[in-house]
């Protein structure tokens, strides 16, 4: 694996920058977070009894100390994690990651901000210990959040189906998750941005770094227009054990994962097991049943009840909540009647419920039931003047 570049960019200025946490904490858990590899469910169960900042100062004093405060028939459990420790202490730099922070424009985020991901407390012990951020926080809040996840070495057929399903998505509003790698990862990133939708990159190395080389400019772009997330220390490099963890985060952090296209051995997989174990709904889009690329979506549909996606409207109907809003044919509106509608929808000018109905031929309840759905979708927007078509909807 070639060497990550690291990110030139100055800092970002958002109100990301001025976010204060205690002190002790912050340093207690960026120290944490340069001694362990992510997903160390002993750190985690340490944390979790004594607070970050008293488990730090129990790691610094050695094992004798860690032994003496754990429960009874614990001890060798103490020591091994000491053991793994250890060595690693003696290379921890909070000044440096505070450093790298400013010049990259990164936030930190902890447990219990507003906008840490509460999908990620699922994983319990081993949910990360922080969180670094290179763009907007907000993204990480946003309501929902759908994974989509493939192969590297994606098809034409995977790329396609990847870019309509996402645009769809950001179109209406929903945040696109994935791992910026090449293939299905990248569709998906590209055309959510082309839609000005939101999107997020869980990266396997630092906030800081680019990996892979050849997504330098897709990562940038994603910094400015959503987020770009790492649990490990600034300046990491990616491995292999590292890619498998950061899969935990984007299962756990999303209402739900869909594998467009993925090998029998795909490391999609992984994620998509991490999904099923969290109890995240599962979608996989299937493909021709002589391409190797889409035998692990048919292993997930047979094996893992995955759920059969062929668009964006089925990926809807998996997010929590979705029965609360009713599908076109549940109401009293014929398909006729909502073309005619959005015909006259303009995203320059505002009109009024009634003058719409009008244009459209198509009674005022008729039309105050499809925009109130519509609203829910992204589609259009209103404000004093009336309603517009939603830019980011226009020419679906």
């Amino acid at each position: 694996m070639s060497a990550a570049p690291a990110m030139n960019e100055g800092p970002a200025t958002t109100k990301n920058q001025t976010r204060q946490h205690p002190p002790d904490e912050a340093h207690a858990r960026i120290s944490w977070s340069q001694i362990i590899e992510p997903g160390d469910a002993d750190a985690g169960v340490l944390i979790d009894r004594h607070g970050a900042r008293e488990a730090w100062s129990l790691v610094r004093r050695g094992a004798a100390a860690l032994t003496a405060e754990a429960p009874a028939g614990e001890a060798a459990r103490w020591r091994k994690a000491a053991a793994r420790w250890s060595p690693r202490l003696t290379g921890v730099d909070v000044d440096r990651q505070w450093v790298r922070a400013r010049r990259c424009g990164a936030t930190l985020l902890l447990p219990g901000d507003p906008e840490w991901p509460v999908g990620l407390d699922d994983l319990q012990e081993s949910r990360p210990v922080l969180l670094w951020v290179r763009g907007d926080t907000d993204a990480l809040a946003t309501a929902p959040l759908v994974a989509i996840v493939g192969a590297r070495a994606a098809t034409g057929y995977g790329e396609h189906i990847t870019a309509e399903i996402a645009g769809e998505l950001a179109a209406r509003g929903i945040a696109i998750v994935s791992g910026a790698a090449y293939g299905i990862d990248g569709a998906a990133h590209r055309a959510t941005l082309a839609c000005d939708g939101t999107t997020v990159a869980v990266l396997a190395g630092g906030a800081d770094r680019v990996y892979p080389a050849g997504h330098a400019a897709l990562i940038a772009d994603i910094s400015r227009a959503g987020a770009v997330v790492s649990e490990v220390p600034l300046g990491s490099e990616p491995t292999k054990w590292r890619f498998l963890a950061r899969n935990r985060l984007i299962a756990a952090m999303t209402d739900a994962t869909l594998v467009v296209e993925a090998g029998w051995r795909s490391g999609s997989l992984n994620t998509a097991g991490h999904a099923a174990a969290l109890g995240r709904p599962l979608g996989a889009v299937p493909g021709p049943v002589t391409s190797a690329a889409s035998s692990g979506c048919h292993r997930l549909l047979r094996e893992y009840d995955a759920v059969c996606i062929t668009g964006a409207d089925d990926v809807v109907e998996l997010l929590p909540g979705a029965a609360a809003s009713p599908p076109l044919d549940h109401l009293s509106v014929e398909l006729p009647e909502a073309a005619r509608l959005e015909a006259v929808l303009s995203t320059r000018v505002a009109r009024s419920t009634e003058e719409l109905a009008a244009r459209a031929a198509i009674s005022v309840a008729d039309a105050e039931a499809l925009l109130g759905l519509w609203t829910l979708t992204g589609r259009v927007e209103r404000d004093t003047a009336g309603w517009r078509a939603s830019r980011k909807s226009a020419g679906r």
